[in-house]
Formats: structure tokens, sequence, C-alpha cells
């Protein structure tokens, strides 16, 4: 049995069958497709709101024939009146996956160690795998064209993340880069660079050497294949919110910032995005920008994801 806890839990083998898998649902969407989860019930357990990661997850096993149950922090006693660990044990009497969305992601590893049903990483405040995932297929999709080898495509490319190099997003991108064969270069303030955590996974998965990091946001953009950035204030660190605004001011994704990347570079945002923050309406209204193309590639991603870990398991 099989978890997607991190971008690593595939194999590179597994992550070109993912992303054609994922390929294959999106041309199939509206026709007959894959009954994987028939008879099958995922829980849902998300302790952070969303609305991407709701909706794209709900319809998704609902597409594959099986039935999604939603669960709130405050519908179960996860953490509260019952340990991780009797919470996993009974859940997976009752469900046959677990998609979970929550803040520590030791939370996530405890889950996933005592109970005895797959277990999907949702999102954590270290890592999203599910949107590095989508974004990496997203550009591919590009890259590769028509019926071409997407996880080849992204050979050699380099991404750029700007602003908050030290949140999930920009840690799932450093261990995504490495697994994918792709560079990254990230430019943020004093303060919040990558950090030791992420340091140690690069290692542990054998990842030497696995990004480039500076103050210059230019330097870091420089024959970039993909811009890429996220909110200054993430959910949790809203008291932190003026002092953030001010130190990230210089990493907002510009217009002259965008075109100092390659020429046919692809804008990229995780979404929500907050307009005059983390990038101006310039760049999110230019062509090359395609967050809603991201958006809508989560629920094929993540149904390529849950059929392949049912396959596995």
């Amino acid at each position: 049995m099989k978890h997607f806890l991190k971008e690593t839990d595939f194999t590179r083998q597994q992550v070109s069958e993912v992303f054609a898998l994922a390929r294959e649902l999106k041309a199939q969407r509206g026709r007959k497709t894959s009954q994987v989860l028939a008879q099958q019930t995922w829980a849902m357990i998300f302790s952070k709101s969303s609305t991407r990661t709701r909706v794209s997850f709900e319809v998704g096993i609902h597409e594959l024939g099986g039935n999604p149950l939603f669960l709130n922090k405050n519908d179960i006693q996860l953490g509260r009146g019952e340990t991780i660990e009797d919470t996993a044990k009974v859940l997976s009497r009752f469900v046959h996956g677990l998609v979970v969305r929550t803040y520590e992601h030791s939370e996530l590893e405890r889950l996933a160690a005592a109970g005895s049903v797959p277990v999907i990483n949702a999102l954590t405040d270290f890592l999203h795998p599910c949107q590095i995932y989508t974004d990496a297929f997203t550009a591919a999709e590009r890259w590769a064209g028509a019926g071409g080898d997407l996880l080849a495509s992204l050979q050699g490319r380099k991404i750029a993340f700007l602003g908050d190099t030290a949140c999930n997003m920009a840690n799932s991108w450093i261990l995504g880069a490495n697994h994918f064969g792709m560079k990254i270069s990230l430019s943020g303030p004093e303060g919040y660079a990558p950090g030791a955590e992420i340091d140690a996974l690069l290692s542990q998965e054998g990842f030497a050497g696995g990004y480039h990091f500076t103050h210059d946001p230019f330097e870091a953009v420089k024959d970039a294949d993909i811009v890429y950035t996220d909110v200054w204030v993430s959910m949790g660190k809203e008291e932190e919110s003026k002092e953030r605004i001010r130190l990230m001011a210089p990493y907002s994704v510009t217009g002259k910032v965008f075109a100092a990347a390659k020429p046919d570079a692809l804008f990229m945002h995780c979404l929500p995005a907050h307009e005059g923050e983390e990038v101006t309406q310039e760049v999110l209204d230019h062509p090359r920008c395609v967050i809603f193309d991201e958006a809508e590639n989560r629920l094929h991603v993540q149904k390529a994801i849950v059929a392949t870990l049912v396959a596995r398991s």
C-alpha cells in the first residue's frame, strides 16, 4: 500500500505514467471514463479551507466512480479528543483512502504510518505535491505537444520562484524540479530563503546542490522558462502581514520582471492571487499567464494520482 505525501513518492517512471494518464483523462472528460473508485468512499480531511483543492478532489473522486466524504476539522476529533493514530485506524475501517489538507506535515506522516489505506497530501505547511505535479503537467502540455513525452519535455527547463521562498510551494518546487530534471532559481528577502528542512530532504533524496538562491529577482528570472510566485501571507501568517508585504515588495512579478525571463516564458501562480502584491495585473492579463489552465488541471492530475495509487495498493 502506497501513499502520495511528497513529490518523490512516485518514481520518475511513475511520474511519466501519471502525466500520461492525466492527459488521457482530460481528453476523455464528458465521456465514459475510468471507474476505478466504483463502490469506494474516500474521506477528505481538511483542517485548512480551500476552493480549488476541495472542488477538484470532490469532483475527481466522483468522476472516478467513488464517493467523496468531506470532513472539516470541526467534524472529527483528529488530534483533539482522539490521537492521530487512533483516528487513522478507525477511518481505515470505514473508507478506502484519505485526502488530507492540514498544517503540520508530521500529522500527515503519522496518519499514513498508522492507517491501512492510501493517504494523499492535499497540502501541508511544508509541501504541496498535487499542485507541483499539476504545474509541471501544465507546462509540459505546452512544450511536449500532442502525443509528445510530457516528462521529457521538462528536462533542463528552468523555473524561477520569487517572493516567500521558504513557503510550502517553494519547498515543493525545489523537490519537484530536482525530481523532474529541471533547474530552479529562487529569489526573496533576507530571512525567507529555503530552510534546513528542505535542505535535509534534498540530501535524503540524493539531490545535492538542488537549487540556486539570490536576493536579486532579475538574476533569478534570467533564462527562466517559468516565472512562479505565491501569496506572501499564507493561512496562519496573518499577524505578519504588514512586515511580509514590506520585505517582499521588491520581489513582485511585474511586467519588467517577467520580461527579463525567456521571451516565451510562462507565468504561473497556484492561486488565489493578490493583484498588486506578489504579481501585477499586467502579468495576470498576459497571454502567457496560464493560471486558469493550472486550476483546471488540478482535476485531471489528481484523478491520475488517485487512480495510480489505487492500482498500486
